[in-house]
């Protein structure tokens, strides 16, 4: 198990932007790696009431649960590997993983036989050292659309905050007000 506090900013591209990054940085399309993000909550969305979100990430034949939950700044999040098998039974059965994060669902006063599979957001990603963080380029699939985005993580908020602004506008990308993917997956999926 693993926990640490996350510090990342996010924006939307369009596809022309994303393109443009990739050249920027000379990247090969083939580097990018794919990955399945499902998303778990209550049918009464306890989670998302309490600014946190729950998912397991499947790459390479590897399952990681992941609790995210608010932060004084940023988030802390919570990773816990389990096994493919694991992961199919909580997929498929909702049978909550036993470990550390089942333990904080408990705290946050959430029965983990509530939790149900809402989805999965498909992604496409390439993530290399930028500076003092780790830059991400994401092309994810999700309830009948997709979106490009660019990820900057980083230990240092306000630092961070300046090296991604003065990427942005050295390639002049508009800075737009970004969700996060667990939000722009719930908001396509009960729009309509």
């Amino acid at each position: 198990m693993d926990q640490h506090i996350e510090i990342e900013y996010k924006n939307l591209l369009n596809e022309n932007e994303f393109r443009q990054l990739i050249d920027y940085f000379q990247i090969d399309v083939s580097s990018f790696a794919s990955q399945k993000n499902h998303y778990f909550d209550t049918v009464e969305f306890h989670l998302k009431n309490q600014n946190s979100a729950l998912r397991i990430r499947e790459k390479n034949g590897h399952f990681e649960l992941t609790l995210k939950q608010p932060a004084s700044e940023g988030l802390l999040e919570t990773n816990q590997d389990i096994t493919e098998e694991t992961a199919h039974a909580f997929l498929n059965h909702n049978t909550f993983p036993d470990g550390m994060i089942q333990h904080l669902i408990l705290e946050s006063g959430i029965n983990p036989k509530d939790f149900t599979c809402f989805g999965t957001l498909q992604t496409d990603r390439f993530e290399f050292p930028y500076e003092m963080g780790l830059l991400v380029l994401d092309h994810s699939s999700y309830v009948n659309q997709e979106d490009f985005e660019l990820e900057y993580e980083v230990t240092d908020a306000k630092a961070g905050k300046k090296i991604f602004q003065t990427l942005l506008e050295t390639l002049q990308i508009p800075e737009r007000e970004t969700e996060n993917k667990v939000k722009r997956f719930f908001r396509a999926k009960f729009q309509g």
